[in-house]
Parts: structure tokens; sequence; C-alpha cells
């Protein structure tokens, strides 16, 4: 398979901006997106931040683009599957999966934000069982005539779900890791991992992707498994505006994001082997140029190309899910012009 290029859209709500142009400048991006050949388009799921975005229904959107798109996959970047009902997840998927005829990428995690699962009064100590609980009913649901399940949050009795996915037996099912110990549970599956660098440092994902590959290898799975980046990714005519750019919105993201994460140590349920008070705080203290070396892949169409290209031997990379505006404040306009040199220019290197 080709890399794959993805955007991660947040349906981004910047301060200024009402909630229906935050839909229409999001689907101009989407439209464009097609018309230029991106692979993908990812979804992001996040509830109760009016600050951010309008992005909390993710198949939803799912749905709509699969309706004024023909081409381009359609992704859930991720589907909080602790905070959803596993029957109706399963139909509401099947469903998107047959109105794109198979475009849809079942990207699921848990989430490391324990405010929206307080929101939702599911309490976060239980987002690890509630996870595995839920995709263990959603695989037989789409795959089995009848199927009944006793579980520990949810017990269903000779239920014969409909529709079935489009694709055979589910939906291409991708999990986002975070932590160390999740990376071999998810070989062990037999699904393809998002790996991310919002908390850590791209160099630090090496490890991570070993024992992936190694669990992978262990369970007896046919290839090496896949691998997808989930990071910030600005592309101008220079190397001096791409990054110049898109500065204040990066670093007011990494910011924000500390502020959270410091405030999310606290919180029941979060375990100390993700020390998130000491991530949080080194966020907000983070130089602009340990973010460029760290973090993000900015540049030139030539450079960001090399880049990409660097990772994807490096770390066996299958893809990317660039994440065009980070930090909401990057003007509508530069994230089109940034998109299209993504496309038009980086990935004919891939393809």
């Amino acid at each position: 398979m080709a890399f794959e290029f993805g955007m991660f859209h947040e349906f981004q709500r910047p301060s200024g901006v009402t909630e229906e142009e935050a839909f229409a400048t999001s689907f101009e991006q989407i439209d464009a997106a097609e018309r230029w050949g991106l692979d993908a388009m990812w979804l992001a799921e996040i509830h109760v931040a009016p600050e951010r975005s309008v992005c909390s229904a993710p198949l939803t959107l799912a749905s709509a683009i699969a309706a004024r798109t023909k081409r381009m996959k359609i992704g859930t970047g991720v589907q909080v599957l602790p905070l959803c009902h596993p029957l109706r997840l399963a139909e509401e998927a099947a469903t998107v999966d047959q109105i794109s005829h198979g475009r849809l990428i079942f990207g699921v995690g848990r989430s490391g934000f324990p405010r929206t699962y307080e929101a939702y009064g599911v309490p976060y100590g239980e987002s690890r069982e509630r996870f595995a609980e839920t995709l263990e009913i959603l695989k037989r649901a789409w795959t089995e005539p009848k199927f009944s399940y006793q579980g520990k949050y949810y017990s269903f009795d000779n239920v014969a779900l409909t529709p079935k996915p489009y694709q055979k037996p589910w939906p291409e099912i991708r999990i986002a890791a975070n932590s160390a110990d999740t990376f071999p549970q998810i070989a062990k599956l037999g699904h393809a991992v998002f790996v991310a660098v919002r908390l850590g440092t791209i160099e630090e994902l090496g490890p991570n992707i070993a024992a992936y590959r190694k669990a992978w290898k262990e369970a007896g799975h046919p290839g090496e498994g896949q691998v997808f980046l989930r990071a910030p990714v600005y592309v101008a005519d220079t190397d001096q505006q791409a990054v110049e750019e898109p500065e204040e919105s990066i670093m007011y993201f990494y910011r924000y994001l500390g502020e959270r994460l410091e405030d999310s140590a606290t919180r029941s349920g979060v375990r100390a082997v993700e020390d998130r008070a000491a991530r949080g705080r080194r966020l907000q203290t983070l130089s602009y140029e340990d973010a460029l070396r760290e973090k993000l892949i900015v540049g030139s169409p030539e450079k960001v190309g090399d880049r990409l290209m660097g990772l994807k031997e490096a770390l066996g990379l299958d893809g990317i899910l660039a994440e065009m505006n980070c930090g909401t404040k990057i003007p509508h306009q530069r994230v089109m012009k940034s998109l299209q040199l993504l496309c038009e220019k980086v990935m004919p290197k891939f393809h």
C-alpha cells in the first residue's frame, strides 16, 4: 500500500467565529481535499469544548462527508468507545460504511481527557474495561447473524444487528495508543495503530513501534501491522514562511494542551504511570525551536516531503494524519494553501 495522506480535522471554532461559520469553512476544506486528491479525511471527537471545536458527533459528520465525496476515505480519529452504547454505535458505523460504499476507516480510542467522561457521567477509571467490551461487541454484532453477550457493563440476548457493514468482516479498525503498554495489546488484536506526538517527541515513538511490531509477529499475524502518525503539518512556499506563519497558533495549542493535561492529572481514574502533571508543565514551557525539532512537520513542499520520507523509513510509517491547523489560529486561506501544497507538491513523491 502506498503511503496514506490524511488530514486530521477538528471542525475548529476559533474565537470570534460562529458555529455556522465553523461548519461552513470546515466543509470548504473537505471539498477541496476531495478535489485535490487527498487519501483520507479524519474526524476528531471533541466534547464540551465550545472554545475549540464543533466536532462532537463524528459519525454524523462522516455521513455528510460520504454524501458529498466519491473517492476520499473517511476516518474517525478517534471514536471514543467507552462513551458509546455499543449496539447503537455498531448500527451507525455500519450505516456510514454502507452510505460511503466501504470508505469508512474506524479509528477508536479511549481519549486522554477525563473531563469528557465527567460530562458524560462515565467514570474514567472504567475506560479500559469499557473499551475492550465495546470493541468485542462491535465485532460480534457486525459478523454474526445473531449474537448474545454477557459482560460487566453490557449484556445482549440474541440480537440481530442490521445493517452489516459494507466492508467484510468490518470497516478497517485502527486503535490509538499513548501508553507504552497499549502497543503490544493492539498488535495482539491484529489492528493498525495510531501514534501521536502531542505529548512526547517523534523520536520517542521508535521503541513503542518496535514493541508493536514484535508483538504482531509473535501473535502470528501476516505482515508487520500498520502504523499511522498524527502530527501538526504546515506547508508554505518557503521554509521561512512555513516556520513563521503557524508559530502563534501552534504555541497557543501547546500552552492550552499543557494546562488541560496538568488539570487532568488530579481527576479520578487517571493512572500515575501517565505522569500527567509533569508532562503538562513541560508543554507549557516548551520553546518553538524544540517543538519544530521534536513534534512538527513544517516547511516547503521539498522539506516536508523529505521529513516524511525520513520518518517513513526510520519508523516504518504507513501514513500521516496531518493536523493542518494546530491551535485553531491559522487563517482559513492559509490552511487551504497548506493543504493544496501537501496534496499537489508533497503527495506525488509518495504515490
